[in-house]
């Protein structure tokens, strides 16, 4: 580690290309443009040795006010230049230039889940039994059917997308935009490859840690530290303490409830599954404490749309749902933004600017969406 800060430096935000991409002109996903566009100014930057390896990006902030766009929509298109091998991230450090001799050698944990999925998806398809030239669920609904990430679950389209087995349609938020160009074959080494791969991710091994902190630190009953102070404990972004978190609350080894309720301990986290703490009405349900408030609010959004407006209409400023919704303005930007990038609705800025609606999305009670049937063994 000592060796890389030696060697690093923070980019300056006015070395990316002064040439922003024009986001008007296509119905490309703009996270995909900008994976473009940052993939081709790392290359063309590394040819004329203006960055090298472990250089650290500016900050996803600054990238987000220099384009003109969301901070979340920046943190998916780094994910995808992630996948490429052309960046990599570390706790604490940002992101920074790979190797760029051998990029994809730095990436074989993100691979690995990214694999993980494209067989998931592969089988869910074939299960399904999904027409060639037929439409196939969107990223959003697939990520829910096969419980991955949004972000990881659209890695795996766009693999799917570059092998000819799905065609994009370059369009957002709806559930046409992924067709099935051919139909996918999964090999007995394919399955067996994947199947045999430790799960191995960042949330896995800390969920594994943290399991082993609360055994040793508290008693069946007990309400454990906030999810700020357990990442200090453990050297970690309070993000992946809240993932480790969702999963303890999916195994009933920890009962949630926001505010000053906090998290209680419900089983022993080395031997669960015997006599768990009976959840109360002060609890949230497991699955509902797995969600982050935004989310929550964007179902309540979703509810309020279908009701009350159509395509074209204005939505309330971002404080006159705060206020609605008795939650924070950051609440609600975050549901806005993740609305946005489903394309439901969209942004306008100026005199005559607000929220505006795109199309109704589909209603936050049909999101289960029953045609598949979750299986936890099914990866």
């Amino acid at each position: 580690m000592s060796n890389i800060l030696s060697s690093q430096r923070r980019i300056e935000i006015n070395e990316l290309p002064t040439e922003i991409p024009d986001f008007s002109s296509t119905y490309e996903p703009k996270d995909s443009i900008i994976k473009k566009w940052i993939t081709n100014w790392i290359l063309s930057a590394i040819s004329k040795n203006k960055i090298k390896e472990n250089d650290i990006l500016p900050k996803k902030s600054e990238i987000s006010e220099y384009l003109g766009v969301s901070v979340g929509t920046v943190q998916n298109a780094i994910r995808y230049v992630e996948d490429s091998g052309l960046l990599k991230s570390k706790q604490k450090l940002g992101t920074m230039i790979s190797n760029v001799t051998n990029p994809l050698g730095n990436f074989s944990k993100l691979t690995s889940k990214r694999e993980k999925t494209i067989l998931a998806i592969k089988k869910t398809i074939l299960q399904k039994g999904c027409k060639v030239g037929k439409p196939i669920p969107s990223i959003r609904k697939m990520s829910e059917y096969i419980g991955i990430s949004q972000n990881t679950t659209r890695l795996a389209y766009e693999h799917l997308c570059s092998i000819g087995i799905l065609e994009s349609m370059q369009m957002r938020g709806n559930d046409s935009n992924w067709y099935l160009k051919e139909i996918p074959v999964i090999s007995n080494k394919e399955i067996k490859t994947i199947e045999n791969m430790a799960a191995d991710t960042l949330v896995d091994k800390l969920t594994t840690n943290l399991k082993h902190h609360l055994a040793a630190n508290y008693q069946i009953g007990d309400k454990i530290s906030s999810q700020e102070e357990l990442a200090i404990e453990l050297g970690v972004s309070v993000k992946t303490i809240h993932d480790c978190i969702k999963q303890l609350n999916k195994q009933g080894i920890v009962i949630s409830r926001r505010g000053r309720y906090g998290s209680i301990l419900a089983q022993d986290p080395l031997s669960p599954a015997f006599s768990p703490l009976k959840e109360n009405s002060i609890f949230a349900s497991a699955e509902e404490a797995a969600f982050y408030s935004y989310q929550k609010i964007e179902s309540k959004i979703i509810d309020l749309i279908n009701k009350d407006y159509k395509a074209g209409d204005k939505l309330p400023s971002m404080i006159e749902l705060a206020k609605l919704y008795d939650v924070s303005t950051n609440t609600i930007r975050k549901a806005l933004i993740q609305l946005e990038q489903e394309g439901c609705i969209t942004f306008g800025r100026g005199r005559y600017g607000g929220t505006f609606v795109i199309e109704k999305p589909e209603s936050s009670e049909k999101q289960k969406y029953q045609w598949i049937s979750i299986n936890p063994d099914y990866i």
